[in-house]
């Protein structure tokens, strides 16, 4: 028995849907012509692709690696008709992203949701998490970075500068009094971002050019895996936070939190879109990326609420 590239193509569309309900309503088709295309392929590989239950399907081992295989090259297939056709084409097919939880519910969501309306006829699957995934092994299209970039072998695009600034609540400043130094942080209370290293050093910038980065370990009272907890607790008033002005931007304009050692500058981060490498980039990535940086244009939008 041969293989057909339609069930292929159902096979991936099973996996990247979830199941055969959302599959079958993708591709307009019944429940029964997918189980009945995936068990084509299966006969025609030789090999169980998923695992099946009364109430569940998953993709077996086999699924899974035929999946992480055949994916980047029906990409191909399709960047090749959208460079070939004669005239520009409506952008189309699945677009995944994922991005940080926090940054993306409160400044990238509405940024996404305008490219969708301009974009009818693509479908996107948005996948918010602060723990860093790997993009080609989880099947992503693009990626929203924020930091320094650890995978070197990814295209990256930056989209903005995030500066940074330490918080603390006006009732713990009252309790507690506040640091004149970088030194004397260290007898305070800090609240930490677990997905980074929670407890270690707060950095500065040298106050004169070619000086030392001035630096202090802290005791992290509380360490969040999201910044808006993060934000929260500070407010809270249980210790310092060392922030992202997007988030410390709004509590601080309204003065739930106050700025702490404002002449001192920790290094800023730097927001990037980044994606697989490719010889061609396909056209819904390229316009993604594109719509992503003129939305992100300085100042950023955290700012430009501000004025």
């Amino acid at each position: 028995m041969k293989w057909r590239f339609e069930d292929v193509l159902t096979f991936l569309q099973v996996m990247e849907s979830g199941g055969i309900t959302a599959a079958a309503t993708r591709l307009n088709v019944s429940k029964s012509v997918i189980s009945k295309r995936i068990a084509d392929l299966e006969a025609a590989l030789g090999v169980e692709l998923f695992q099946r239950s009364t109430r569940h399907l998953r993709p077996s081992e086999s699924g899974e690696a035929f999946h992480e295989s055949i994916r980047p090259l029906v990409q191909q297939i399709n960047d090749a008709v959208e460079r070939i056709g004669s005239r520009p084409q409506a952008l189309q097919g699945r677009l995944r992203i994922t991005a940080p939880m926090t940054f993306g519910t409160m400044y990238l969501g509405s940024v996404i949701f305008e490219f969708a309306k301009r974009h009818p006829d693509l479908e996107l699957a948005l996948d918010y998490d602060d723990r860093m995934v790997d993009l080609v092994r989880g099947g992503y299209d693009v990626g929203v970075r924020i930091g320094i970039l650890k995978e070197s072998s990814l295209v990256a695009r930056k989209l903005c500068t995030v500066h940074r600034a330490i918080c603390c609540s006006p009732a713990y400043a009252r309790d507690r009094g506040l640091p004149a130094t970088v030194a004397e942080l260290a007898a305070h209370d800090c609240i930490d971002y677990a997905n980074v290293n929670a407890g270690t050093l707060w950095q500065f910038a040298a106050r004169k050019p070619g000086g030392k980065p001035l630096s202090v370990a802290l005791r992290s009272r509380i360490a969040a895996n999201n910044g808006e907890a993060m934000r929260d607790a500070a407010i809270a008033g249980l210790g310092l936070a060392l922030m992202p002005m997007f988030l410390a931007a709004a509590p601080l304009r309204d003065g739930r939190l106050i700025r702490v050692l404002p002449d001192e500058t920790p290094p800023p981060y730097a927001i990037h879109a980044v994606y697989p490498p490719t010889r061609h980039v396909s056209a819904k990535v390229r316009a993604f990326v594109d719509h992503l940086i003129a939305s992100f244009r300085s100042p950023p939008p955290w700012e430009r609420e501000g004025t």
